[in-house]
């Protein structure tokens, strides 16, 4: 099942901004192209209370009441960019659920994304953090989430969201050093958290290789240790080799590997603990849309074995 909705085209930062509707417009067109955008479904915005899980009320507030202004230099508030950030939560909220419920995999292409927004702040062009809000509903259900966050971008949101729980197994791998600064390998969680949180930090150069033996070595070992009830899959393809910003060098083939490797054990761990995978789209893309179209085919089928 896909979750979409065409408002998501609505939000627009500023005209030359990289999070921009032609990268979601894009993704679209290719799925239509390919014969892959089908079982498409709408959803509801989130609710105040669902969003609260995740979210402090005064940070709600002060984005609310923000009709113009910036959240951080690069993430600008315009009228109607809170209600947009509610529709996206809405839609992958509303993905998991449908995979929680019926076991089949579900894929979200939302935007504004939101792995940076964090309990109380956003940037990064996030303002709400649309996975965290997704598991927590989860956790809130009883059940054990993994997030597996393969951005470029470490995503500090979701990371402070959940450092101090034991019941969300997150999981990133970024290039170090660039935004936001943090995700070193150090950083294992909180409290009671302590040892849930796992960071992969990559130097500028990595790619399929260096990708591939981490998701073999701690990934998949982690992640079968923790016996999670959901995997949730932050899917941003910045770490692609022709990307603008980072210094990443997956290739197309890499990240098609990467994404089918995970729904393989999704699968693995569902025969056993009833996992259902769900995945949220990630971060900016444009200029590789036919990649994100194999990557679902590939995603897709592997879930149906």
């Amino acid at each position: 099942m896909l979750v979409y909705d065409p408002r998501f085209l609505d939000h627009v930062a500023s005209p030359f901004h990289v999070e921009r509707p032609d990268r979601l417009r894009s993704i679209v067109s290719h799925l239509e192209a390919a014969g892959l955008f089908t079982g498409v479904e709408q959803a509801p915005p989130a609710t105040r209370r669902e969003v609260k899980r995740v979210h402090q009320d005064s940070y709600l507030e002060h984005f609310e009441n923000l009709d113009e202004g910036l959240l951080d230099p690069e993430t600008a508030v315009h009228p109607g960019t809170f209600d947009q950030a509610l529709l996206a939560a809405g839609a992958v909220l509303h993905g998991t659920r449908s995979a929680a419920g019926n076991g089949r995999p579900t894929v979200s292409l939302v935007r504004p994304p939101g792995h940076h927004a964090g309990p109380d702040y956003g940037g990064g062009f996030c303002y709400l953090n649309n996975v965290a809000i997704a598991a927590a509903d989860q956790v809130a259900e009883g059940r054990r989430v993994a997030i597996l966050d393969y951005d470029a971008h470490h995503g500090n949101g979701t990371r402070d969201i959940f450092a101090g729980f034991a019941s969300v197994l997150y999981v990133s791998t970024h290039e170090y050093g660039i935004f936001p600064g943090t995700g070193p390998a150090e950083d294992v969680g909180t409290g009671e958290g302590r040892g849930f949180t796992v960071n992969i930090p990559f130097s500028a150069g990595c790619g399929d290789t260096s990708y591939l033996v981490a998701y073999d070595r701690v990934v998949e070992p982690i992640v079968d240790q923790f016996r999670p009830d959901m995997v949730l899959v932050s899917l941003g393809v910045d770490a692609h080799y022709r990307d603008p910003i980072t210094s990443l060098v997956l290739s197309s083939p890499g990240y098609v590997e990467l994404v089918s490797r995970s729904a393989d054990l999704a699968v693995a761990l569902r025969s056993t603990r009833r996992s259902r995978p769900t995945d949220r789209s990630g971060t900016y893309v444009d200029a590789w849309c036919r990649f994100r179209s194999v990557t679902l085919r590939s995603f897709s089928l592997t879930i149906r074995l």
